[in-house]
């Protein structure tokens, strides 16, 4: 994945979006929908219906980037609301790209002693 800048705000578009939407429809929806400058370097990310797929668009300065990832088992962590967005940090935009609940987050092991 592209390194988030720390500046970055990450915003998650709750809801189900149409995947096959390209940068500029995607842009507008984050403009009308999510009420935020898609071209401010802010991240937007898009969930599809079946949940295994998600779209995430960025406007770095220079360039517009469009970028897809698809869970091969699985569906990403979404919040159940139909519409707004929810905030997201760069840390946990990383565990929702990997299908961890980036909710609540928790170790998958715990070590049993020191030493």
């Amino acid at each position: 994945m592209i390194p988030v800048p720390a500046s970055t705000r990450v915003w998650l578009a709750a809801g189900v979006t149409d995947m096959r939407r390209g940068f500029t429809t995607l842009a507008a929806q984050a403009e009308q929908t999510l009420e935020r400058d898609p071209f401010a370097g802010h991240m937007f990310v898009f969930r599809g219906r079946c949940g295994d797929l998600i779209e995430i668009i960025w406007w770095d300065g220079p360039d517009a980037c469009l970028s897809g990832r698809r869970l091969g088992r699985g569906r990403f962590v979404w919040p159940s609301a139909k519409e707004g967005k929810v905030p997201l940090t760069a840390a946990q935009l990383s565990m929702l790209l990997e299908g961890i609940d980036w909710r609540v987050p928790q170790r998958g092991w715990k070590p049993f002693k020191a030493g």
